[in-house]
């Protein structure tokens, strides 16, 4: 019987302190999975440290390792090059995971498995049934809560956490939303559930072993507001209001920019 293929997509900006103990867990806990072939596939984006170096070094260590560098930046912009990268080798299941390792590979596995007839599976921190040893600061859970509200609001998304950085798709799925992916930064969660959502695919949540992890390359105001204009740019694109929506993008550069 022939394995199921498995692409985990790790999107990595300015990543060379973190990436090194990330590869480690993941390789070596995926190196000894059997029932499944499990690709681990590290998607550098924009970055000017010494990340490259680093991947290539546990490249070597594990056969499971792969990278694609690209000068253009944004985690949605990396997951959708992984995503192109898995469809072009016909991976039957795809998905990514933060570079930080928040989510360990035993937490990601547990999505693999219990994907069954479902054609997405997704992490939620807020399950009762989830594990969070270390709570995220009060200020993220508030901004994540608002956040949370206003997605369900605007897109009748019937999920606690679209944020968590850990989603598993099948290949048809995926195949299916791929032209709808438009955003490259950080709503890119809300746009392919959204996408799925309209196509009526069906996507689970699942509780999750999650650690918030310090050494984080985003800055939380500089984010929340890009995630908040981005999510309205969204609706936006999804509306016969697109033509409307425009102006905000300087909006977006000019804030980004002034939180620098």
């Amino acid at each position: 019987m022939e394995k199921i293929k498995v692409c985990i997509i790790i999107p990595a900006y300015n990543e060379e302190k973190r990436i090194g103990a990330t590869l480690e867990e993941y390789g070596n806990f995926y190196s000894k999975i059997k029932k499944e072939s499990i690709e681990i596939l590290v998607v550098i984006n924009n970055t000017r440290d010494k990340t490259e170096e680093v991947v290539k070094k546990y490249q070597k260590k594990f056969e499971n390792i792969r990278f694609l560098n690209f000068k253009q930046g944004g985690k949605g912009f990396a997951i959708t090059e992984g995503f192109r990268y898995a469809l072009e080798k016909k991976f039957d299941l795809m998905g990514f995971v933060d570079a930080d390792c928040a989510t360990p590979p035993n937490a990601f596995y547990d999505l693999i498995t219990n994907i069954q007839e479902y054609d997405g599976i997704i992490a939620n921190r807020w399950d009762k049934r989830s594990k969070l040893p270390i709570k995220q600061p009060f200020l993220r859970r508030f901004i994540s809560r608002i956040f949370n509200f206003m997605v369900r609001c605007l897109f009748f998304l019937n999920f606690r956490d679209t944020q968590c950085g850990a989603k598993l798709f099948k290949r048809k799925a995926i195949e299916k939303v791929f032209g709808d992916l438009k955003v490259s930064a950080w709503v890119f969660d809300v746009n392919i559930l959204y996408a799925m959502k309209k196509k009526s695919l069906k996507v689970r949540d699942f509780p999750t072993y999650w650690i918030d992890k310090e050494g984080s390359t985003v800055y939380p105001l500089k984010t929340s507001f890009n995630m908040f204009l981005g999510i309205i740019r969204l609706r936006m694109i999804n509306s016969p209001l697109d033509k409307f929506s425009k102006p905000l993008k300087p909006l977006i550069r000019k804030v980004w920019g002034s939180l620098k």
